[in-house]
């Protein structure tokens, strides 16, 4: 009745793993909104960038919402039929976000198939972390599913880049379509028909408290992703949309602490690792976000295309892989996460100072090899090590409960809160830096047809000292955090570091002195002996 694995007994071992590398491959990268296309998308469509940037934050707040119920849904269907069903579900939603231009329905869309993908990626994750970790280490296991999932997605980045850039962004959707109806078919054929253990019923989900949940989020990814377009507090439609973020958030927290069966955890906040953890993931968002400024860099002032712009993320991948070896060779020699966490850090500050005295006219390709593998590292470190210490010692149904709010908050809060504010503070900088540049435009020393002649090198110039001067910033908030990083304990006692020490020390004066006894004696006994 019951059956623990995936696939039907006829089929062999090596198929297998073939079968869930395949599903993992497919599953990791795909989104209601591909962000390599996004200009694709405006240009056809018209609609504004803010838009797509919106559905790529709802597919994270799906995941998100889907965290706290996914054993439930596991427990509950049976995985042929869950499988197939939700691979037939995302190639539909993929056809309709490749066919529509309605805004809001992408927006939709792209939640649902994130709240989707999320369920059906844990049937894979299982196996995977079964394979890699036996005994159940999740330190061994994120070495290798981290690095795995990331290199996935920025593979098939550039992939849909070049699909779109050779066809068109909608022939992107239909290929996504394509390939989940036919995975539906491959998993009706091949899974089994089973549960995997007993059936746990679906009355018991507080489905009012997951609409709130991703009315807040949603809320506030209106807000970062329409601020800077709509001016912020300016704008009605912003200042509405915080106040409803906060209100669903006030909402959320009651809800939960008045149910018998919360549809979310806050104990786990009461945590000293799970707070320092948010904390780590808030400056690893920091450094994500200067992804915008290199995107400002790379097409506004060097003029790639966006097949080159995301051959870039391409030179991470050795910086990924590095980090996922020597955060398995860290395991292995059961070090702490203190220094580890401190080289990631790091990394991603030297990537930034590269990228601050590389803010030139003349950067050749070549030259992105340093930056991109450091900040190719400084990711894979941070994703491994800091995701590990915030959920480090937390049970099952701690981690489940929790582990939503703690996703939403490492991939799509903190890179979008400083995405929109990096954008705001790039737009001000550049409008001071060209009023900057106009006290050398003298009337009476240069005619009005040299300005306009040089009116496109003036604006070129004031985004280069926009994006040096922001990224002057990240470097100066970086060294704080090594600071704070080299300050924090990270877990360990330090008073029972210093009696540990102190007792150490004690022994070893007493043993000199027991030698130094020992050696009298000894004098002693010659001496007398001689006499």
């Amino acid at each position: 009745m019951y059956n623990q694995g995936l696939f039907r007994d006829w089929v062999p071992k090596l198929v297998q793993l073939l079968l869930i590398l395949v599903f993992t491959i497919v599953i990791v990268p795909v989104n209601g909104v591909y962000v390599g296309n996004v200009s694709y998308m405006v240009g056809s469509t018209g609609i504004q960038t803010e838009y797509f940037v919106w559905a790529n934050y709802a597919g994270v707040i799906g995941m998100g919402a889907a965290m706290p119920i996914i054993l439930r849904m596991k427990f509950r269907f049976k995985i042929r039929d869950k499988v197939t069903f939700i691979f037939i579900l995302i190639g539909i939603l993929s056809y309709v976000n490749g066919t529509t231009d309605r805004p809001y329905l992408m927006v939709a869309n792209s939640l649902i198939i994130g709240y989707l993908k999320m369920i059906i990626l844990l049937e894979f994750i299982i196996p995977i972390m079964m394979m890699i970790s036996p005994e159940g280490n999740r330190g061994k296991f994120y070495s290798v599913f981290y690095p795995f999932s990331i290199i996935t997605s920025q593979i098939a980045g550039y992939v849909l880049t070049m699909l779109a850039y050779d066809h068109n962004w909608e022939y992107v959707h239909m290929v996504a379509a394509a390939i989940c109806l036919g995975l539906a078919l491959i998993a009706w054929i091949f899974m089994h028909d089973k549960y995997f253990g007993f059936k746990m019923p679906l009355h018991y989900i507080d489905w009012i408290s997951i609409l709130i949940f991703v009315a807040m989020f949603m809320f506030g990814a209106y807000v970062l992703a329409f601020g800077k377009q709509q001016d912020w507090i300016h704008s009605p439609s912003i200042i509405n949309a915080t106040i409803a973020s906060f209100v669903s958030l006030i909402i959320l927290v009651i809800r939960q602490y008045t149910l018998k069966r919360p549809y979310l955890s806050f104990k786990i906040f009461r945590r000293n690792n799970v707070i320092h953890g948010l904390i780590m993931l808030l400056f690893t968002g920091m450094f994500l976000a200067t992804g915008s400024i290199q995107s400002i860099f790379t097409v506004g002032i060097l003029g790639y295309d966006p097949v080159v712009n995301a051959s870039l993320n391409l030179l991470m991948i050795p910086g990924i892989v590095a980090a996922g070896v020597y955060m398995a060779y860290w395991f292995r020699q059961g070090r702490g996460l203190k220094m580890f966490i401190f080289l990631g850090f790091a990394a991603m500050l030297a990537y930034s100072m590269i990228m601050y005295f590389s803010m030139t006219f003349e950067f050749n390709f070549e030259r992105w090899i340093l930056p991109m593998f450091l900040k190719g590292f400084g990711m894979g470190a941070l994703f491994i090590a800091v995701w590990y210490y915030t959920l480090d010692k937390l049970d099952m149904n701690q981690m489940m409960a929790g582990a939503g709010l703690v996703l939403v908050w490492r991939t799509f809060f903190s890179v979008a809160i400083f995405s929109a504010l990096f954008s705001w503070l790039q737009y001000q900088f550049q409008i001071e830096s060209i009023g900057n540049l106009a006290i050398y435009m003298d009337g009476n020393s240069i005619s009005y047809n040299q300005v306009m002649g040089n009116m496109k090198a003036i604006q070129l110039n004031a985004i280069l000292a926009a994006n040096k001067r922001l990224l002057g910033y990240v470097c100066i908030a970086g060294v704080g955090v090594l600071m704070y990083i080299l300050a924090y304990h990270f877990g360990v006692d330090r008073h029972h570091t210093f009696r540990l020490m102190k007792l150490t020390v004690d022994k070893r004066k007493h043993n000199t002195h027991m030698r130094r006894r020992k050696q009298l004696q000894q004098i002693e006994d010659a001496a007398g002996a001689v006499i």
